[in-house]
């Protein structure tokens, strides 16, 4: 992954409009040539329709042309721009002679044909729009250096009868990156996992009853797999590992995956560094404080203040503010007693001795005039590191949210509060229609294929250039326009969006991306084979909660690096309990990643039992899947396993976690005693009921590396 960024592909984009006198001009279309099939000077024609039902013919010319233009200064005022600089431009007014003006940095990819234009202001006449004091300037360029024959020292004429020495040099900028480029685990993950390894096997030697110590190469990799669900997700989660610390299991988990609200769980719990260590009833005893509280409070005059406070406090740290924030104080007042000065990189104080196993929260980047089943990408945050999966680039947890250009960290923001980064990984704020529509019903992602642009592979019938293996094809991409156009504005527009300095800025995809077996893995846009369209070139990341698209935070799990063996998948998701795990079967198995075939019938369906194991023979490199569906079966009739309940007992057991009258819904923020105590009750049980299944997962699974070695 070392040189993945580095023989980066350039891709011509050629866009073609119509002129409007009145209106807009519209894009006709964009035609996207990859420069590698041609050399210096070549001139290469390529044919294309532009309509089927159209005879006429356009042609494309590719020609390389380097011109300088020099034009004769008359103002004192300058703006300085670099085109694809991270800073753009700058302006420098002169003043004084006796006035001493420092040097104008600029940070620029080199060899990219990258020039300095020096743009002249000229003042205008104040128009009855300005205020008094007011001057509107224009600029027009005057001087462009191309900086590739830098350096470059040059006295230029800015006045009539004066003169100012311009001096520009280019110097290597040699500091290494702060941005990770590898799809490997980062070190600090590798060493804790050396010392996990140790808690894990000493939990399954005593819960398998083995005679002998388990060798390195033996221990198998365990992860809890958990989904959203606001707070029916939050307490459950709780009842989940109260279930798996009474069986003494928790010791032998690596990895705990969350999203949306089982987030809010493991961001809790981890504020303690030894919390798996510890009797969970204190844990769970404070947050059915919270949860039992009345929430009005957050809507008081005084939180009104507090939130007004922190947000223009957080807009001065650096960061672009939205509404997504505002959820994030709505969680923390909710949810704890104050203000939590608690950040993600904290968690690491539970990580230490490999004590806790590691956290992992999901979340996806998407565009914003696409819907999430034509654009996502898994983004992964753990208290070591922020990265995505696709492109295998990680930065430091502390540094999320900071600016970055072509690796380097150039303005270091302040690490966020946990209470936004719970708001972030929460966001179901950011969808729009599409994702409501597929939302609504997964069967239906393909049905608005009318509403996509046109993507015509130009050269598939004319074959005229000498093919490579790493060149791209020229493709010819037509908008919608019209009514289609009008219904995908606005189908795709998204009305609140969370938006984050993009670490991939500045960054060029390598020119055999599209060869890059990880890259391929996690490969699923309708943009793939666009560079110049991808992740890398956007000023901002937009990120949301994973269930617009599934509700699952299983991808981390599935990185070959980290080689998980069993997941124990925890479902709180609404609706259908199976849904997100035949989902993501097939997703993987569109992926080419190695997961378990899911077979249940209808009947089946209808009637869940407590606990599935779903494992693939045929497909060794796939771990075993303990699926545990949110259902409340036999603990109607029994309170813990094997003890039935007493007549008097009885009502304890009726909890309804399925209906629509359900009190545990996705809108329901306030639980009674009785409906938490029940809730929690339920998910223990049906894990420490399901013990023998969860055992013959971990047997096996040892059973199977033994054999793996042999």
């Amino acid at each position: 992954m070392g040189s993945y960024w580095s023989a980066h592909e350039n891709i011509l984009e050629l866009k073609v409009y119509d002129e409007n006198t009145v209106t807009k001009d519209d894009l006709l279309f964009t035609v996207l040539f990859d420069v590698a099939k041609i050399q210096l000077g070549e001139t290469v024609h390529l044919t294309f329709q532009l309509n089927p039902k159209s005879r006429e013919i356009s042609s494309l010319e590719v020609l390389v042309d380097n011109r300088r233009t020099k034009t004769e200064p008359s103002e004192k005022d300058f703006l300085f721009s670099v085109k694809g600089s991270y800073e753009a431009s700058r302006t420098l007014s002169l003043g004084s002679p006796l006035q001493r003006t420092g040097p104008l940095d600029f940070h620029y990819i080199k060899y990219s044909l990258s020039e300095l234009c020096v743009a002249l202001a000229e003042k205008k006449p104040h128009s009855f729009l300005c205020t008094s004091g007011e001057e509107k300037k224009d600029y027009h360029a005057s001087l462009t250096i191309p900086l590739d024959s830098l350096p470059f020292t040059e006295k230029v004429a800015v006045a009539k009868d004066e003169t100012i020495n311009l001096h520009v040099k280019s110097n290597d900028w040699s500091r290494n990156l702060d941005v990770r480029l590898e799809f490997d685990l980062c070190m600090e993950e590798k060493n804790f996992l050396q010392k996990r390894r140790k808690f894990v096997a000493s939990a399954l030697k005593k819960a398998l009853h083995l005679e002998q110590d388990l060798q390195d190469h033996e221990v198998p990799v365990v992860a809890v797999m958990t989904t959203g669900g606001g707070t029916r997700a939050l307490t459950s989660l709780l009842g989940n590992l109260l279930g798996l610390q009474k069986l003494d299991l928790l010791d032998a988990v690596s990895y705990i995956t969350g999203s949306s609200g089982s987030t809010w769980t493991l961001s809790h719990l981890y504020q303690s560094a030894d919390w798996s260590h510890k009797d969970l009833s204190g844990q769970i005893g404070e947050l059915r404080r919270h949860m039992t509280k009345s929430k009005l409070s957050c809507f008081s005059l005084e939180s009104l203040k507090y939130y007004d406070k922190e947000l223009k406090l957080r807009k001065q740290e650096g960061y672009q503010i939205s509404s997504i924030d505002f959820w994030g104080l709505l969680l923390e007042k909710a949810l704890s007693d104050g203000k939590n000065n608690h950040k993600l990189s904290d968690e690491r104080q539970a990580l230490n001795h490999g004590q806790n196993p590691l956290p992992i929260y999901m979340i996806l980047n998407m565009k914003e005039d696409y819907s999430l089943s034509e654009f996502k990408e898994w983004v992964e945050f753990t208290p070591y590191e922020v990265g995505f999966l696709k492109y295998g680039a990680f930065i430091r947890a502390e540094d999320f949210g900071s600016e970055f250009f072509m690796g380097r960290l150039m303005r270091k923001l302040p690490e966020s509060r946990i209470c936004f980064m719970k708001g972030l990984w929460s966001n179901v704020f950011s969808y729009n229609l599409l994702d409501a529509w597929h939302l609504s019903d997964p069967t239906e992602r393909p049905s608005l294929r009318c509403t996509q642009n046109r993507t015509v592979d130009v050269e598939a019938d004319q074959p005229s250039l000498p093919a490579r293996s790493h060149d791209l094809d020229t493709y010819m991409v037509t908008p919608e326009c019209g009514i289609m156009g009008i219904i995908r504005q606005v189908l795709t527009e998204r009305v609140m969006v969370s938006k984050f300095y993009n670490f991939l800025k500045g960054f060029q995809l390598h020119n055999e991306y599209l060869q890059s077996k990880s890259f391929c893995r996690w490969k699923d846009t309708v943009l793939d084979k666009f560079p110049n369209q991808l992740t890398e070139a956007a000023e901002f990341l937009c990120l949301a909660d994973t269930a617009g698209y599934i509700d699952i935070s299983y991808p981390p799990l599935m990185r070959l690096e980290r080689k998980v063996d069993v997941v124990l998948h925890l479902n709180y998701s609404s609706g259908s309990q199976t849904l997100p795990l035949e989902e993501a079967s097939k997703y993987f198995l569109k992926q080419g990643i190695p997961f378990p075939k899911i077979h249940l019938s209808e009947e089946e369906k209808k009637h869940l039992k407590e606990c599935y194991i779903f494992e693939d023979a045929d497909i060794p490199e796939a771990p075993t899947v303990v699926f545990f569906p949110l259902v409340n079966d036999t603990f109607k009739k029994y309170k813990e396993p094997g003890v039935e309940r007493s007549p008097a007992e009885m009502a304890q057991g009726n909890v309804d976690v399925s209906t629509i009258f359900s009190p545990y819904c996705l809108n329901s923020f306030t639980y009674t005693e009785e409906e938490f105590d029940k809730l929690v009750e339920l998910t223990s049980y049906n894990i420490q009921n399901n013990k023998h299944l969860i055992l013959q997962a971990l047997n096996s699974a040892i059973e199977q590396k033994r054999q793996h070695k042999k």
